[in-house]
């Protein structure tokens, strides 16, 4: 139920979900007119772009408790990718969260016949907000364990951008969270 690997036009692709949901937050960390999880919407066309849930799935449920819920979590992701990458402990609250947010049971996929006769993903019943926040915390709880994972974790080194992503480039010697916007400004 993770990210894909397609490209999508809108949205920064850290190249984990954890770390799609970091990047929520807007340019540099911040809060304000860059927030991406504004309201329910705007989250519904996030869970959406990041393939936790089929492009047709009905989400009527989402609402103003699950933006706070999501954005709970993102903080807690925030804070302890953050820590990683300073070597400290981190917060042990966030952790203990962390975990329990990924205890929670993930929606189930199904594999059906679309209307062409391809298979297409679809969901056993309708997600609700604990099995995809489920979904969120255990891809951070996969990246805050796995070693090899963990040592491609990095931060733009933009001036004002302190977006997380996976490095993933051949020698791993990416610096920006984008060649095109902060690595532009950063060799302007």
């Amino acid at each position: 139920m993770a990210a894909g690997g397609s490209a999508r036009a809108r949205r920064f692709d850290a190249g984990r979900v954890c770390l799609d949901l970091v990047a929520t937050e807007g340019a540099g960390g911040a809060r304000g007119p860059g927030e991406l999880l504004g309201g329910a919407d705007r989250l519904v066309r996030w869970l959406r772009e990041v393939r936790l849930v089929p492009p047709d799935t009905e989400l009527s449920a989402v609402d103003g408790e699950w933006v706070a819920c999501f954005r709970e979590l993102r903080a807690y992701v925030r804070f302890l990718m953050n820590a990683q990458l300073s070597g400290a402990a981190g917060p042990s609250d966030a952790l203990d969260r962390l975990n329990a947010l990924a205890a929670g049971p993930p929606p189930s996929p199904r594999a059906v016949r679309g209307a062409d006769g391809s298979l297409v993903r679809t969901l056993s019943s309708a997600p609700d907000c604990a099995g995809l926040l489920a979904v969120v915390a255990r891809d951070a709880v996969d990246l805050l364990t796995d070693p090899v994972a963990r040592a491609a974790l990095r931060r733009c080194q933009g001036e004002t951008c302190h977006r997380l992503y996976l490095d993933t480039s051949r020698g791993r010697r990416r610096r920006w969270c984008s060649g095109g916007a902060c690595g532009n400004r950063a060799r302007v």
